[in-house]
């Protein structure tokens, strides 16, 4: 079960670190203002779908600190990995190409970025 009101000072303590306010998280996430509020206050509990657009949305926060304070936050790995993450290049692509079968091409990589954009890269 979870602790409302610790969940709340987490989810609290997520808003203040990206310098949000409750109406520009909840837009950030998807939810209606109420549902940041209502949370909160401890009114309402936080439901899976909730908690399920947050980790969508801040990769950095991990689903484990966030339901029961087990963890840290924001996670090391994943800061880590989202600053060293780059776009694959051209000889990336051609090794990937190379240790595949032979019978076998690759047609065409997308890549999706959390803010919404994409890349394409089409043989």
């Amino acid at each position: 079960m979870i602790n409302t009101e610790a969940f709340a000072n987490r989810l609290q303590k997520v808003i203040d670190f990206y310098g949000e306010t409750a109406s520009s998280f909840a837009e950030k996430i998807g939810v209606q203002r109420s549902s940041i509020s209502h949370i909160l206050s401890g009114r309402n509990k936080p439901s899976l779908e909730f908690v399920l657009k947050i980790l969508a949305s801040y990769p950095e926060v991990e689903l484990y600190w966030l339901l029961n304070g087990k963890g840290e936050f924001p996670s090391a790995k994943k800061s880590g990995e989202l600053k060293t993450e780059q776009p694959p290049t051209v000889s990336a692509q051609e090794k990937i190409q190379m240790d595949l079968k032979k019978d076998k091409t690759i047609e065409r990589i997308i890549i999706f970025y959390s803010d919404g954009s994409f890349r394409n890269f089409q043989n």
